[in-house]
């Protein structure tokens, strides 16, 4: 006899766990943000559950199958299914049922769309508002209308998809309630609206500049560069969801960034660039993904901006770097990690801020000099980044009281010890780039002057001989590519080929271009200073059956293309080019 527990077993339910959602596209946010707020939609839900073959157990014996034929759910009068429902029951539910199916069907995205959502978003924000106002010491009374409001702001990502309605978008007034929602009272509510003000103005999104410009415009006139201001003395980054309110602002400033002109407006407008500084100075171990994205966004801004450098710079900024990076002259931050990133921009950075003449001169007050000499003496991931840094502190206009510095500091050793030795084709640059700028800002006759040319021509003229291997080296590869760039022109037209110019100068210039020119001006500036070291160049370019010709002829091109490259416009290096070539 069976036990009442086995007549009355329950049956084993498959596990319905839900698991994580990662990866959700804005299709899935809107919908998921949708049923939210209008409550989930009616689904046929079946459930199957599966029966184990158990042993026949103890009973009456189960009535005889009916006829085919037969109806088998219906009494005689066909009232009732098997279900104890009527037909018409039934069939209404059957209407429910596919009336459920059309509602979830997907919603067509279109001007008419978008007006129905920008007028719902707007009742939402003002019915918040109003119930906020009304009940202020209640928040039970308007949790419900935030939650609306919230699932709506997420919604808007739809329009990431559909950026062809950016403009009237803006047209009908969302964009400046969407940026104005960023001083809500409720941080959440704030958090959110810069993470989808982010996603609309990332440039991943497929968009047009022209409707770009116009969503971009609409915010910046509804104040959305103060409101981030204020959000980032607002969020407390102990808090995790402010944490992210942080990186989504810092994206917005990244996004922005993208136009110099905006770039521009960040830096002189608002006080980003003095909560930048005072960001990236936080000690944190390990360094965070906030603190090395402040970093980024930092350099970024002075990249794009000769304004916004000279703005740092006087407010300083070099000192605070180079204080920044001093951790870092003999030891390395973990490969792969927020730290490296983090160093590799503060480098970037400063190296932007020692373009202009006053970052210069704050860098030569702050030892700026000294701390780079000793990251080539003894860093190893420091190496590199100083190594470009002292290049552009010496270089250009100001660069002279940086190079005086240098070899007060017995940088000499260090500078030509490195260029003796095999490096790559980066270090070669910045090592060519620094010989030639002390060659043509030390001041003729000092002491300095002297003690440079004098390291060119010890152990038997060992530096030049050098300077000539790099140049056939660099020679030989850009004639490889002249060559490949002159079959190309053969097959294009001339309107082809003029679109094609800056191409073809970047594949140039990427074969070793620059270097090249930058090794001739070093060896017109030793012809025309030591006639011992001429004689030397004349002899080791005679071996080849070359003469000074080849560096002349590279003088004079560089001189007729003054503006093509980038940092080449500066009309003292015309007059240096046109003295050099006389010697020649």
């Amino acid at each position: 006899m069976a036990s009442i527990d086995d007549l009355f077993k329950k049956p084993s339910f498959p596990d319905h766990k839900r698991k994580s959602e990662s990866g959700r596209d804005s299709n899935e946010v809107y919908k998921s943000a949708k049923l939210s707020v209008n409550g989930d939609a009616t689904h046929n839900r079946q459930v199957t559950v599966q029966e184990e073959d158990e042993p026949s157990i103890a009973g009456p014996e189960l009535p005889p199958a009916e006829e085919d034929g037969e109806d088998s759910n219906d009494d005689e009068e066909g009232r009732f299914f098997g279900g104890g429902i009527t037909r018409d029951a039934a069939a209404i539910m059957d209407f429910i049922d596919e009336r459920d199916k059309d509602d979830m069907a997907p919603e067509k995205i279109d001007i008419t769309w978008l007006r129905r959502t920008a007028l719902n978003f707007e009742r939402k924000i003002s019915k918040n508002a109003e119930l906020r106002a009304k009940y202020e010491d209640e928040p039970q009374k308007f949790m419900s209308s935030e939650a609306d409001l919230d699932a709506d702001i997420k919604a808007l990502s739809i329009l990431t998809e559909h950026s062809e309605m950016y403009e009237e978008f803006a047209k009908l007034g969302c964009v400046n309630s969407l940026v104005s929602l960023l001083s809500h009272e409720n941080t959440d509510i704030a958090i959110n609206s810069v993470e989808i003000i982010s996603e609309l103005t990332d440039e991943d999104v497929e968009v047009e500049q022209g409707q770009w410009d116009t969503l971009v415009d609409t915010m910046l006139e509804a104040g959305l560069l103060d409101l981030l201001v204020q959000n980032f003395s607002r969020f407390n980054e102990h808090n995790e969801s402010d944490r992210n309110g942080i990186y989504h602002a810092l994206s917005v400033l990244e996004n922005l960034a993208s136009h110099a002109s905006i770039a521009e407006r960040i830096g002189q407008e608002t006080s980003v660039l003095s909560l930048l500084l005072t960001r990236i100075q936080t000690p944190e171990s390990p360094v965070g993904q906030n603190k090395q994205y402040a970093a980024e966004v930092l350099a970024i801004l002075l990249q794009s901006s000769e304004a916004n450098r000279k703005r740092l710079a006087r407010l300083d900024g070099v000192d605070l770097l180079l204080q920044l990076l001093s951790a870092y002259r003999k030891r390395d931050p973990p490969r792969d990690s927020d730290e490296e990133e983090y160093v590799e921009n503060v480098f970037d950075s400063l190296t932007c801020l020692v373009e202009e003449t006053e970052g210069k001169e704050k860098f030569e007050e702050a030892e700026g000099v000294e701390l780079c000499l000793i990251m080539l003496r003894e860093g190893k991931m420091s190496k590199s980044r100083a190594l470009r840094l002292l290049d552009h502190a010496l270089g250009g206009r100001g660069g002279a009281a940086p190079c005086e510095r240098l070899i007060e500091s017995a940088g000499l050793k260090t500078v030509f010890g490195m260029f003796m030795k095999s490096q790559d084709n980066q270090i070669t640059e910045h090592l060519v780039g620094i010989l030639a700028s002390l060659l043509r800002l030390l001041p003729g006759g000092s002491a300095g002057r002297i003690r440079t040319l004098a390291k060119f021509v010890e152990k038997d003229y060992e530096k030049i001989v050098k300077l000539i291997k790099l140049r056939r080296q660099y020679a030989a590869q850009l004639q490889d590519i002249d060559n490949r760039i002159k079959d190309e022109q053969g097959a294009l037209t001339a309107q082809e080929a003029a679109a094609t110019a800056d191409q073809w100068l970047s594949r140039r210039l990427d074969g070793g271009l620059f270097c090249l020119r930058t090794i001739d001006v070093v060896l017109a500036w030793l012809v025309a200073e030591d006639d011992g070291a001429r004689g030397k160049i004349e002899g080791l370019l005679a071996d080849c059956d070359e003469s000074l010709s080849i560096v002349r002829a590279s003088l004079q091109e560089q001189l007729s293309s003054m503006g093509t490259i980038e940092g080449d416009h500066d009309p003292t290096v015309k007059d240096m080019l046109e003295a050099l070539i006389t010697f020649l």
